[in-house]
């Protein structure tokens, strides 16, 4: 975080705050800090600076299903709509025996970068913006289930206990129709996102995953969507199903939005093996 300011505060010296992007065009929090969705990245840089500027925001996100909670929260910063860095940090909580005590914490630190295109200008164009980024994921162990003398996602059977995910994304926005269209493959050993660790005792190598985005802008304030995000099985301890959500973005004005979604999950560990569905609310404010 003191990096990500820091990172801030050198740009301004070179790049004046504009906020010159349109409305909803920055995108809101995805759960691990990019810019985007709430379930996966897009190619769109966060924030509402434009290329001789910059923007930021902070997020704190809240997902609770019938058995758990996922608590996150986090900064990012947009440089010349070319570059984002962002942090998050994901605190996983269960909430029915016999993993009611159980907690586990993880860091995600992120970068992405525009490499082609432009989603919103280049109207008469096939191309979509195009983005490459990584997000490298710090695990801090597993508190509550001390008793069983399990304090390390390795213990469930996870290889490690931090990794890196590698992502490109492709996002098109098509004005006329008020769609944003969004794909993005990413390679990943991440088991429930890094928050169960990384490969596991099924598998233990990077596999490609796809993620898709679409969504409407219903008035000028107003985007309702859907995400789908496939989801690896590394682990015989955690039945990992795909991803879901339906959702609907409201932004007052370009400092803040307002996101609510539906969320299917999946099933998450054999120990509670039912479909976790439930509410998804975030909140995002910045510039």
């Amino acid at each position: 975080m003191l990096a990500l300011a820091a990172c801030i505060a050198a740009t301004h010296g070179a790049h004046a705050q504009d906020m010159g992007k349109l409305l909803a065009t920055g995108g809101v929090s995805q759960v691990e800090g990019a810019g985007g969705g709430g379930l996966t990245p897009w190619a769109l840089i966060t924030g509402y600076g434009t290329r001789d500027s910059f923007g930021a925001n902070a997020h704190v996100t809240q997902i609770n299903t019938s058995d758990y909670a996922l608590s996150s929260y986090g900064v990012a910063v947009g440089i010349a709509d070319r570059v984002e860095l962002s942090y998050a940090n994901q605190d996983f909580k269960g909430d029915l025996a016999p993993l009611d005590e159980l907690r586990i914490k993880q860091d995600i630190f992120g970068v992405k970068v525009r490499v082609a295109g432009d989603a919103l200008y280049d109207q008469f164009s096939y191309m979509p913006q195009i983005a490459v980024g990584l997000q490298y994921k710090r695990n801090k162990g597993i508190g509550g289930l001390g008793a069983l003398g399990v304090t390390s996602v390795t213990q469930l059977g996870a290889k490690k206990d931090s990794g890196v995910d590698l992502y490109a994304s492709a996002t098109k926005v098509y004005l006329a129709q008020s769609l944003l269209l969004n794909g993005t493959l990413r390679f990943t050993k991440a088991n429930q996102m890094g928050i169960l660790g990384f490969g596991g005792d099924l598998k233990d190598s990077y596999q490609p995953m796809v993620e898709l985005s679409a969504a409407y802008l219903i008035t000028r304030k107003l985007v309702a969507g859907v995400e789908y995000r496939m989801k690896p099985h590394n682990l015989a301890v955690d039945n990992e199903r795909d991803y879901k959500d339906v959702f609907l973005a409201y932004f007052p004005n370009r400092n803040l939005s307002l996101t609510a979604a539906y969320v299917d999950l999946g099933d998450i560990t054999i120990f509670n093996p039912k479909k976790q569905r439930g509410w998804y609310l975030s909140a995002q404010a910045g510039f």
